[in-house]
């Protein structure tokens, strides 16, 4: 008999509904910046979904059969075998926990500019500062990768290009000097 993970969930956890739970943090974690950030770009929601169903439909059964095999092994307080699965099982769990909870709760961001042709989360930026031309994705806090030109809305430079339209100059305060951006196109 096959048993999923919904319903060794629920025996494990005496009819428990985890949805409404939440994850507890480490102090390290508690005050990432991306934690509490919600923005996904539905490409970023199709991956989480792969990444869930991957776990739920192989990684998680084979972590399942291990634990049974190692179980069976008899003393289970001198079991490292055991207590290996045992700990890779929880992680997995987390790991599935964390996935539903970030997709239950994404707020979807749509690309280009809003209807005014201003910028929002989502849009892609050229601006030129210095005499150079240079090309942002306004992304959420999750998916920023600024080396190829995905930054954060909540990034200095993300942050102040928002709500702007093309020909609109805007000033970031970076150590100790202003730098001027000249929104040049928004797509």
């Amino acid at each position: 008999m096959e048993k999923t993970y919904k319903s060794l969930t629920k025996k494990r956890s005496g009819g428990v509904n985890f949805s409404s739970m939440q994850i507890p943090k480490r102090k390290s974690e508690q005050n990432r910046q991306h934690d509490n950030d919600l923005h996904l770009t539905p490409r970023r929601i199709r991956e989480l979904k792969e990444e869930l169903r991957k776990l739920e439909e192989r990684v998680r059964p084979k972590v399942v059969e291990e634990l049974t095999r190692a179980r069976e092994m008899g003393d289970l307080s001198e079991n490292a075998a055991y207590s290996y699965a045992k700990g890779r099982l929880a992680g997995i769990d987390r790991r599935i926990f964390e996935i539903n909870d970030r997709i239950r709760n994404a707020i979807t961001i749509e690309g280009g500019a809003d209807s005014q042709g201003r910028i929002r989360i989502g849009a892609t930026v050229t601006v030129e500062v210095g005499g150079r031309r240079r090309s942002f994705e306004i992304t959420g806090s999750q998916e920023t990768d600024p080396g190829s030109g995905r930054i954060s809305h909540r990034s200095p430079v993300g942050s102040a290009l928002l709500g702007h339209a093309v020909g609109e100059t805007i000033s970031v305060r970076a150590s100790d000097r202003e730098i001027e951006y000249l929104i040049v196109s928004v797509e």
